[in-house]
């Protein structure tokens, strides 16, 4: 079901709404929202249509900031099993450097897909896996957004620092600086939308300081600046990741991002967890923007985001599930609970509320990703939502709907609307065969683990 230019639709009445002044409903036209209906009040504008959302709980569409779609590949693989980051990695690059091109489009659409039955409707992923068989990836993820209908912010990764030069990744999946913003510069001008509504951007990441070299982080920093498109990178994971900035560059993570000209407001980091108060003021002062991954940091034990901190410095916080080989999960109503749980292990129950979780994962998430058009159930916003019915076991007995959706464990939105389009409808999403998209990625993911073992 499409929403036209012309029609005007009602989402009338919701049992609840993440926003001010719309109790009784929001109004739609095209891929806005033109219109929140307070309390006791009917729209102003003609409805042509009216959505039923007595029984739905009504979110903005939930926006994910950091994620590697094709690791949905590698879910609980046994070599990676009970490792922190640096051997979980190594275990895993030799495997991913066999993922061969119709492996990466069913990876993306499952991810894609998960991400979209979870609420989800803005997705930025952080690709930099470039063997010479997926030279195109970024093309193949493209063309899968597209299919799913989804909003995506597409980073062109890169690694060009190998084993054989002190870094991390094996020389199989690294590229030179020439051949990686070579291909970044072709990306932006294939696919960057910079344009109010935009459905595809793209943004530039390599991936994380133990992987590229400092001249391509300089001259990233410059593509990225001479076509207005943000930035990316792993940055403060682990404190091995600070080990390796220490040894190699002398200088902690954030003076290295100093000093390669990434302290701008263009920059969001993936974790950024081991900050030190100096580090923290200094990024708030710099505006950068925090992408928090609380699965992915509590799976391989890295630490806990300093988010509050953060936040008070004057840094964006957002959420993103990370890998699905970190994470295991694409799921992001599930993240929002995982996120909240773990900030209040450091700041205690009455600073960490359900709000802080909703807000990081929409105004906290567009900001970093440089959208004033999403993240937030507001006139004039695209039409961007999340509607979840509480009718299963998990929510009996509960009384603040809101807070339920996320206390009780929310898992799969009822419907979900992207740019005025119902793209989930009864818990499935339109026009896909969820049955069969599972057995082609299981086949692609059994054939990989064959390819790793040759």
């Amino acid at each position: 079901m499409s929403i036209n230019d012309q029609a005007t639709i009602w989402i009338k009445k919701p049992l609840a709404v993440c926003a001010k002044d719309s109790a009784d409903g929001v109004v739609i036209r095209g891929q806005r929202i033109v219109e929140l209906v307070g309390s006791g009040k009917t729209p102003e504008s003609a409805i042509d249509e009216i959505y039923d959302a007595s029984d739905s709980v009504v979110l903005p569409g939930l926006i994910n900031t950091h994620h590697h779609f094709y690791q949905t590949l590698t879910r609980s693989y046994p070599e990676a099993l009970n490792k922190e980051l640096f051997p979980w990695l190594k275990s895993l690059y030799k495997v991913w450097a066999h993922i061969q091109p119709e492996m990466l489009a069913v990876a993306t659409e499952l991810a894609l897909s998960e991400l979209l039955l979870s609420g989800c409707t803005t997705a930025s992923d952080h690709h930099y896996l470039f063997p010479s068989q997926l030279e195109n990836a970024i093309d193949i993820q493209a063309e899968e957004a597209q299919k799913l209908g989804m909003r995506v912010v597409l980073t062109r990764g890169s690694m060009s620092l190998g084993e054989s030069d002190g870094g991390l990744p094996p020389q199989s999946v690294v590229q030179s600086d020439d051949e990686i913003l070579i291909d970044s510069e072709r990306v932006i001008k294939t696919y960057h939308d910079s344009a109010e509504g935009a459905m595809t951007q793209i943004a530039l990441a390599p991936c994380s300081p133990f992987s590229v070299t400092t001249e391509l982080m300089k001259d990233t920093a410059k593509l990225a600046e001479r076509y207005d498109v943000r930035l990316h990178t792993h940055l403060a994971e682990t404190i091995d990741e600070e080990s390796f900035c220490l040894e190699r560059y002398s200088l902690r993570t954030v003076d290295y991002l100093e000093s390669v000209g990434w302290l701008s407001e263009r920059t969001w980091l993936a974790h950024g967890i081991h900050f030190n108060e100096r580090e923290i003021q200094k990024l708030g002062q710099s505006k950068v923007g925090i992408c928090h991954c609380p699965s992915s940091n509590m799976m391989l034990a890295s630490g806990i985001c300093r988010s509050l901190e953060l936040e008070e410095a004057g840094s964006a916080v957002g959420l993103g599930v990370d890998g699905s080989a970190s994470n295991d999960g694409s799921n992001m109503i599930a993240e929002l609970r995982q996120a909240m749980y773990l900030q209040r292990l450091r700041y205690g129950a009455s600073k960490i509320t359900h709000q802080h979780a909703y807000d990081w994962a929409s105004k906290g998430s567009a900001k970093l990703l440089g959208r004033s058009d999403i993240g937030e159930i507001a006139t004039g916003r695209q039409a961007d939502l999340a509607l979840f019915k509480l009718d299963e076991l998990r929510f009996s007995g509960s009384h603040d709907p809101l807070a339920a959706l996320i206390l009780c464990g929310a898992q799969r939105a009822d419907r979900v609307m992207v740019a005025g389009n119902w793209r989930v409808i009864d818990g499935k999403i339109t026009d896909s065969d969820e049955a069969q998209l599972i057995h082609r990625h299981s086949e692609a993911a059994k054939k990989l683990r064959q390819l790793a073992s040759v």
